[in-house]
């Protein structure tokens, strides 16, 4: 691959949803990252360029900024969205890209929203990679695991 992909918006709403498509191949991949990502400037880290380009091999990597991070619409801190509105961020991404049903990969929180869409749209959903992630981000009773409440 030579140089950046083509950073290209979806829109959600009044939200415009930073995107790119790396790769070709029958089979789509939809990465669903963390909070913290930056479409362009992932590229620039020699370990996460070398994993996402490993991944467009396999076919068609969808990734995007999760609205409120790096080229997508920022959000007011009062107003972060629910899991549902991401969910339909997530939609929104991939009808622009023109992919029906993905193969979804979740990466840490990222997990959460991609768990969400498998079970609330199971037709767009191919297959279902989790990794580094868990069912809740903060413990509860029955669930000791997760980041203490005072993080």
């Amino acid at each position: 691959m030579n140089g950046l992909p083509q950073t290209r918006y979806a829109k959600n709403g009044d939200v415009h949803l930073a995107y790119q498509v790396v790769g070709d191949g029958p089979l789509d991949l939809l990465l669903i990252e963390s909070w913290v990502h930056h479409v362009e400037l992932v590229w620039e880290l020699p370990d996460w360029a070398r994993q996402l380009r490993r991944l467009s091999a396999i076919g068609r990597l969808i990734m995007f900024d999760r609205r409120g991070t790096g080229l997508s619409d920022p959000v007011p801190l009062d107003r972060l969205p629910d899991l549902e509105t991401q969910v339909a961020d997530v939609c929104a991404v991939m009808d622009a890209a023109g992919c029906k049903q993905a193969a979804i990969l979740g990466f840490h929180d990222g997990g959460l929203q991609a768990l969400l869409l498998v079970a609330s749209h199971p037709e767009r959903c191919r297959a279902l990679v989790l990794f580094n992630t868990a069912a809740r981000l903060s413990p509860t009773e029955g669930y000791p695991w997760g980041a203490p409440e005072e993080f």
